[in-house]
Order: structure tokens, then sequence, then C-alpha cells
């Protein structure tokens, strides 16, 4: 699937301006990981599923990671990305566990991606090119900012990664700041 066929995809069922900023933080994002992790053949793939990840999401929020097998085959997504797709749910409204590192990156950095997102709003540069570790993490501990960003679940991401937090933490920061304003 080329990334022009996944975006038209993913815009049959998402129009909001939010969502669609979060697909392509995403992918860039898992861009960004199959580059530095020695999977750069792959990053076009890795890519098109940050892009997918959450295609049931806007439409069929109770339905999440359940309506996106439906979706992504009839268009035509592959059974890796399916896969892929549903395991970033794991545990959460999904049984389909990751196991391939690229869904083990996808579970850990989707809700990061949102929170440090929303720390780059708070700043006065309105921009995560500024952002250091040591002000994330100061965000990652109030449980009051950006509440709807599970911090349960990027802990258990980076756990299934083998990495710390601050690993997790700084790599997707990293990744963000490759791309992202």
């Amino acid at each position: 699937m080329t990334r022009d066929e996944a975006w038209a995809l993913l815009t049959q069922y998402n129009h909001d301006a939010f969502h669609l900023k979060h697909a392509q933080t995403v992918e860039g994002v898992m861009r960004f990981f199959a580059n530095s992790l020695g999977y750069g053949d792959e990053a076009d793939f890795w890519a098109n599923v940050g892009l997918l990840h959450d295609i049931d999401f806007e439409q069929w929020p109770d339905q999440h990671c359940v309506k996106c097998v439906e979706l992504l085959t009839k268009g035509g997504a592959d059974e890796r990305t399916i896969h892929a797709v549903v395991s970033h749910g794991y545990g959460i409204c999904a049984d389909v566990e990751p196991t391939h590192e690229m869904e083990k990156v996808l579970f850990a950095s989707d809700e990061l991606t949102g929170l440090i997102g929303a720390a780059a709003l708070m700043r006065p540069s309105k921009s995560v090119q500024d952002m250091e570790l040591k002000s994330l993490k100061k965000k990652y501990k109030d449980k009051k900012f950006a509440a709807g960003c599970s911090r349960e679940v990027i802990s258990r991401g980076a756990e299934q990664l083998g990495w710390t937090l601050d690993e997790l933490l700084e790599r997707t920061l990293e990744a963000m700041k490759s791309f992202y304003e």
C-alpha cells in the first residue's frame, strides 16, 4: 500500500483535524524509528501503519481496534498491517499482543506523541524543537497534565521494548523533533 492509498483510506473515515494531525504525527514517529532501529527498508510500511493506526477511532471509538479489521480489509491492507494496527490496543481494547518490534514501538509511542504534542503547546515557542527531556519528564509526572494520555500504557510500552522510560521519552521526543514543529 502506498502512502497516498493509506491517506485516502484514512480520510475516508476520518475528517477531524486533530485526528488527522495525530495520524501524521504517529506516521512520522514510526518512520523515524524504522530508520533508527535498522528497519529502513520497511520505513514506508512502518509509517503507513502509524498513519492508519486509529482508522476506526473517530467514528467508532467504542469499537476501536475491532472495526479497523473490516475497514482495513475492505481498503486492501495486508495481514501484517491489520495485526499491527489491532495490536496497538493490546490490553486496552484488543487482545492481540504486539510481537514485532514495530508493533511494540507503535504501542509505546502512540499515547506518548499526544503527551509530547500537548507539552509543546504549553511552551512559549509552541514547539518541540526547544523541549528538553527534563521538561517532558516533569509534564509526564504531572498526572493532571494531558490526563487522557495514559502513563500506564506509555510505561508498559517502554517495558515491552526493553527500554527505560527515559529512553522511550527521549527517543520519541527526538523522533518528533525530526519532523514536528
